[in-house]
């Protein structure tokens, strides 16, 4: 069985304020997830490293996480907040530069309701400083901020992107356009990269199942190829299931790729993208 790395998972210690995003449904993660929690459930899903990701939009929690990364093999790297629309960002990213397993930065604008929020020039600005110390930017984003997407990874060519869970298509409601093609039409961009991670809590979490799923699967694969890998989203995927099963329901659908395919989509793409 080929080993993985979760490229998309969270850690943090709970706090009512601080996750607000949280409600009364989600009570199954309204607690701590640190790693030791983790450990015993990748390891049992055959995961070997992880990318921790972000959750607040603090540098005290980008900070936390990579202390928690120098003390842990399992964290391959880390997917940080920084202050994209600052003047100081530049002087910020200096201060933790010698912090090897920084490989990331991610910022949460998914909820914003100007879907052209990426297009602002301070953010552009931020944007164009992660190359010189050599980050990814993730992008989340939801499926009607594609068209918008794109326009902002085209007014940065040479940054690496990595789109957060295949850009949340319609699960729920099983709509597969415009998504399918305009994710088709982003993965025409070499330097942007997709993580197949977040469809379970996109779609019914009580009913979903792996065939009513699969469908977003071929298409990630047939347009991102070997710059799609794997990502849990745990503790968040625990809303719609435990993470083997997750981990188990990909291997499923990778069962008919290639050895190298299927490399590529469990470890070699995010190796790559993120420099581990």
């Amino acid at each position: 069985m080929e080993s993985v790395i979760d490229a998309h998972q969270h850690f943090w210690r709970f706090s009512p304020t601080e996750f607000a995003w949280i409600d009364e449904t989600m009570s199954a993660i309204a607690k701590d997830f640190l790693p030791d929690d983790l450990r015993p459930v990748a390891r049992a899903a055959g995961v070997d490293g992880v990318v921790s990701m972000q959750s607040r939009q603090t540098i005290d929690e980008t900070l936390w996480l990579l202390d928690l990364a120098a003390e842990d093999e399992l964290i391959r790297g880390v997917v940080g907040w920084m202050p994209l629309e600052s003047a100081e960002l530049g002087k910020e990213l200096e201060k933790v530069a010698h912090r090897r397993k920084l490989r990331g930065v991610r910022h949460v604008p998914a909820d914003d309701a100007d879907d052209q929020y990426f297009l602002r020039d301070d953010f552009a600005s931020g944007i164009s400083l992660l190359r010189k110390f050599n980050l990814c930017y993730d992008l989340l984003i939801m499926e009607r901020q594609l068209p918008a997407a794109m326009r902002f990874v085209d007014r940065h060519p040479s940054q690496p992107f990595i789109v957060d869970h295949i850009a949340k298509p319609k699960i729920k409601s099983a709509e597969m356009e415009p998504w399918a093609i305009n994710l088709r039409e982003l993965a025409k961009r070499s330097n942007v990269w997709c993580k197949l991670s977040g469809m379970v809590t996109e779609a019914d979490w009580r009913a979903w199942t792996p065939a009513a799923l699969r469908p977003y699967f071929d298409v990630a694969i047939e347009a991102f190829g070997p710059r799609l890998m794997i990502g849990s989203d745990w503790p968040i995927c625990l809303l719609a299931c435990p993470y083997q099963r997750w981990i188990e329901t990909v291997r499923q659908w990778a069962s008919t790729l290639s050895e190298t395919e299927q490399r590529d989509l469990y470890r070699n793409a995010a190796t790559k993208a993120y420099g581990l």
